[in-house]
């Protein structure tokens, strides 16, 4: 080869390799997140006030890149039951939603429904969902292999307890009561030999007010920000656990195109998130159960025993719903053992030990 041939090659190389290692050229995301329910619930109040702006603050401080989001909350851009659907379509890029609106696609990931009594603590919750998912990588990787998207975040929910239109002391005085739930938590009421009726919050108020059901399976929260307590006076702590059973994911090709500096940041934030739903939820409940009594509500915190009574009459509940998963192809008596073990472990005692073989 002739001098001056290698010299072009060299130089050639050399701009090659020089190109390489040169920063990404500056971009702006704009990235599209939503959620059926409205900034009233904490979840997406937390997207909207933590996970937004941290995540357009540190891609801003630590890229050269910008996100910006286009944010549609309360229906606005997605329904409560089509979340799941609008992120694996492409709709939006990131959405907020209930496991409980998806029982076909996701029928496992409400396995903390499957064991009622559990944990009241958010915080508890959330991190008892993140050993099993760790342990159970099933859970994590469905999302990714069937539904083209990625999870970012769990998200737990505040404690459980029932809210009635009539006053109740006892699980006989439920008997042929019409109460609303959503998904799995309707067998709760099922067993305890109440009408469950399959409802969603934004329908609440109405259907409680013109007596469609005299009652609903939630945490305080959702009392006090949909106003239920002016159409369901009776809040009563039963203590059915804190659930973590929401989720914030993104749709896997979107994700793919970003940089991975962004995609870091995106997953660094998420997991924070999730903590964060965790210890708001927590902070946020006493300061609910004070303002439900301040605004009417007649509050009561129902015995131990009346607890052990309801747990009772669950007792062989996740066992047949551990087989159930089990026939399908999926690793629910896996999951549940895992639950039941970590939950003890993080410090809960379950009213009734529930026995999975």
């Amino acid at each position: 080869m002739r001098g001056s041939a290698r010299v072009w090659l060299a130089a050639g190389a050399a701009l090659a390799v020089g190109a390489w290692n040169l920063p990404a050229a500056a971009e702006t995301f704009r990235l599209r997140i939503a959620s059926g329910h409205p900034a009233v619930n904490t979840y997406v109040h937390l997207m909207q006030t933590f996970f937004v702006p941290e995540v357009s603050k540190r891609v801003a401080e630590r890229t050269s890149h910008k996100v910006e989001f286009i944010e549609g909350y309360g229906g606005s851009m997605v329904k409560v039951a089509d979340t799941l659907e609008a992120v694996q379509s492409g709709i939006i890029d990131i959405g907020g939603y209930c496991f409980c609106f998806e029982p076909s696609n996701l029928p496992l990931h409400a396995f903390q429904v499957m064991l009622p009594f559990g944990t009241m603590s958010s915080d508890v919750s959330v991190k008892l969902a993140r050993a099993v998912y760790d342990e159970v990588p099933y859970l994590s990787k469905v999302f990714e292999d069937k539904f083209g998207q990625r999870l970012l975040g769990l998200i737990a929910d505040n404690g459980y307890n029932l809210t009635t239109t009539f006053e109740w002391k006892t699980v006989a005085d439920l008997k042929g009561r019409k109460l609303a739930g959503a998904g799995l938590n309707l067998k709760w009421l099922e067993y305890a030999g109440a009408v469950p009726v399959q409802s969603s919050l934004p329908e609440a108020y109405t259907a409680m007010q013109t007596g469609v059901y005299n009652g609903w399976i939630m945490f305080p929260s959702g009392v006090v920000n949909f106003k239920l307590n002016e159409v369901s006076k009776y809040y009563t702590e039963i203590g059915f656990g804190s659930i973590t059973w929401h989720g914030l994911t993104i749709n896997r090709n979107r994700f793919s195109r970003l940089p991975k500096e962004v995609q870091d940041i995106l997953v660094e934030v998420g997991r924070e998130y999730e903590a964060r739903t965790g210890v708001v939820n927590d902070e946020n409940y006493p300061k609910q159960i004070e303002q439900l009594k301040s605004i009417g509500a007649v509050v009561k915190k129902l015995p131990t025993d009346v607890s052990v009574e309801w747990a009772n009459s669950l007792k062989a509940w996740p066992q047949q719903r551990a087989e159930e998963l089990d026939k399908m192809g999926l690793p629910g008596s896996q999951v549940l053992k895992v639950t039941l073990d970590k939950a003890e472990k993080l410090g809960h005692k379950w009213p009734v030990r529930y026995e999975i073989k």
